[in-house]
């Protein structure tokens, strides 16, 4: 892919992302699921009244950031309400997470590219994620949870970009802590990021270590990775032949480059100290300080202590705290997802339902739902994908040891697999530490893990366009349009369009637990 057509290719990402997120923004002249706290806190910080939340608050300053924009914006004063304590548009309120969130498509695909210096994987990340349909509905209500996956990805683009850029390294490294720094200024769970940016280091260092040990085990051949040649099962040195030959096609788009990761041993503990410790709690700090003007009930140190208690009366994780927990493994599948907004009416020519309960079963023919939930295609084949990664990896370092009946590590590892070790190691150190959490937990929570799993079905088709198996592109091919597929089928609900009953269920709600 050239650079021209990759530049058109990432502007048609954005543009879609863009109008996905704007379109019908003012649709329901309301506070949907949490802008009754948010929108509220955002629009608090303009007025001057104190209040108490039990997050950081970066996300509502730049709602409220928002706020002050669109209530200069003239053309906005048709459809206004109060619900926020100020009389204003909704588009007021939701502007600004609309045109923030089209940028995350761009972000994963930045990632991508830093990762593999490959386009036609970059632009298919970003097109995946611009296809998902949590991502679609966060960024369309004065919601935060997409801050954290903003400024976390951004992050470890700017990492990338550091390990790839020696002599911009430490400026990268600099503004990556900031980002680190404000993802957890939004939510707690953006620390997570930081926490696989640590697990990257740790690994990287691991892997040196045991490259310069008597366990290294040299490539014998020219024509073949050390792996290929210790494989001794037909399926999984085919996979690997297969997978080197890939390999060998990419080579003319990236020059043949190795991984930034390799250089992340070139970073030390004092860089690592600075810029991805010291760096981040002073701006997690100072992001604190309108906050703490405003409302001088607790102090620094207090307000954490109430934060904690909030998130400790949670309750347990399960369905008498509320309709919709859900646990960790939950997420993977989308095993429950969850409904921000539904209302019903008689007739599609009645005004929006906005406001009140909905009608009594069975009587409302017209259904509006806003259903926070990933595009179902894009998720599980997220899961599979990572599978594969983690099969690589295993097939790399652990399968090579079992069949010479001792521990032997690679002397050299390609690019792919270092691809394989950022994913799957990402996608656990934002997964894995929800184990522990014993409050009420989402489906929303997820969205900083899953944005790997879409790097990682990226990955896979990228692999299968690039065979030379016929069934193997085909394979790409179909995976793309199913994913693109699921996004139109499931566009409704993302958007809130009016669905009849017949259209709703089981059309578009496949299984009692979505509902």
């Amino acid at each position: 892919m050239t650079k021209k057509w990759f530049q058109i290719g990432l502007v048609s990402v954005f543009l879609l992302a863009l109008a996905l997120r704007f379109w019908g923004l003012e649709r329901f002249n309301t506070l949907v699921f949490d802008e009754v706290y948010y929108a509220k806190f955002g629009n608090n910080y303009l007025t001057g009244v104190p209040f108490f939340d039990g997050h950081p608050p970066l996300g509502k300053l730049i709602i409220a950031v928002g706020i002050w924009i669109g209530k200069h914006v003239p053309w906005w004063d048709d459809t206004v309400n109060g619900l926020t304590g100020t009389l204003m548009s909704p588009l007021a309120y939701r502007w600004i997470n609309a045109f923030s969130g089209a940028f995350i498509p761009l972000l994963i695909a930045g990632i991508a590219y830093q990762l593999s210096h490959r386009r036609t994987l970059a632009l298919i990340a970003g097109l995946f994620a611009a296809c998902d349909g949590i991502f679609i509905v966060e960024a369309r209500y004065a919601l935060i949870n997409q801050y954290i996956v903003i400024f976390g990805l951004l992050a470890h683009f700017l990492l990338l970009l550091a390990l790839n850029h020696k002599q911009q390294r430490n400026l990268c490294l600099a503004l990556a802590g900031v980002s680190f720094g404000a993802s957890v200024g939004t939510k707690w769970n953006g620390v997570f990021y930081l926490a696989g940016a640590y697990g990257l280091w740790v690994v990287a260092w691991l892997i040196r270590i045991l490259q310069n040990s008597q366990f290294a085990v040299p490539e014998t051949n020219s024509s073949f990775p050390n792996e290929v040649l210790v494989a001794d099962t037909p399926l999984t040195r085919q996979q690997l032949i297969f997978m080197w030959k890939n390999k060998q096609r990419h080579e003319g788009e990236n020059d043949n480059k190795p991984s930034p990761l390799e250089n992340l041993t070139q970073i030390n503990i004092f860089q690592i100290i600075v810029f991805l410790a010291i760096i981040p709690i002073i701006i997690y700090s100072i992001i604190w300080i309108p906050h703490l003007i405003l409302d001088t009930k607790y102090n620094f140190i207090e307000v954490h202590k109430q934060i904690f208690g909030f998130h400790e009366r949670m309750g347990g994780n399960n369905v008498s705290v509320h309709p919709y927990c859900a646990a960790w493994y939950k997420w993977p599948l989308m095993m429950r997802p969850m409904a921000y907004y539904y209302q019903t009416a008689q007739t599609f020519q009645e005004p929006l339902p906005v406001m009140g309960p909905p009608l009594p079963p069975g009587a409302g023919k017209v259904i509006y739902d806003v259903h926070a939930m990933g595009n179902p295609f894009l998720w599980w084949l997220g899961v599979v994908a990572l599978v594969i990664l983690l099969g690589i990896l295993v097939s790399t370092f652990i399968i090579p040891s079992i069949n010479r009946k001792r521990f032997v590590f690679p002397a050299k590892i390609n690019p792919e697999t270092w691809i394989a070790i950022y994913l799957i190691l990402n996608y656990v150190a934002n997964l894995l530490p929800w184990i522990k959490v014993t409050r009420c937990l989402f489906i929303y929570h997820y969205m900083t893990g899953v944005v790997f799993a879409f790097m990682a079905i990226a990955w896979v088709v990228d692999q299968c366009l690039h065979s030379y198996r016929l069934s193997f592109r085909a394979t790409g091919v179909s995976a793309t349009f199913l994913i693109i597929g699921g996004l139109i089928w499931w566009l409704p609900i993302y958007l809130g369009l009016p669905l009849t009953n017949e259209t709703y269920r089981p059309l578009r709600m496949w299984f009692n637990s979505w509902i």
